[in-house]
């Protein structure tokens, strides 16, 4: 009985949100997903907002996640800020990219490729980085080098 009441009180939804919660191409569906999810002060719900803050790796995602389960009244440290790589292996993954285009390509030839290939990693820097993305992705193509 106790079973059937405790999925009752699960969002209508949950399922589909937990999915949107996982999507690690679509930083912004996530943060969505963690608005939402934040008005069902559930057991079930906490779980899975704290695991977006500790473990998501768009830090505007954790921080939406800390908030909402503060409001719960949970006893919550928001993570620091990533610095440097926010995924390991990204530098080796752009070069990898670069490398495989052919001599003279452009910088939207390139940007192009990394979201193709590579959408999670796309997505995650766009997520952190924000209005600077484009500015900061310019940047880090023009750094490598194609040897």
């Amino acid at each position: 009985m106790s079973n059937i009441l405790a999925q009752s009180e699960l969002p209508p939804n949950y399922e589909g949100l937990v999915k949107s919660v996982n999507r690690t191409a679509n930083w912004k569906e996530r943060l969505d997903a963690v608005e939402e999810l934040g008005q069902w002060n559930i057991p079930q719900v906490i779980a899975v907002l704290t695991r977006v803050m500790n473990n998501d790796t768009v830090f505007q995602v954790q921080e939406a996640a800390f908030h909402k389960l503060k409001a719960f009244g949970e006893e919550v440290q928001l993570p620091s800020k990533k610095k440097g790589e926010l995924i390991k292996g990204a530098a080796k993954i752009f070069t990898r990219i670069k490398k495989s285009l052919p001599e003279g390509h452009t910088y939207e030839q390139f940007k192009e490729k990394l979201k193709k290939m590579r959408t999670d990693v796309y997505d995650t820097y766009e997520g952190e980085k924000g209005a600077d993305f484009d500015a900061w992705l310019e940047q880090t193509w023009a750094s490598l080098t194609k040897k």
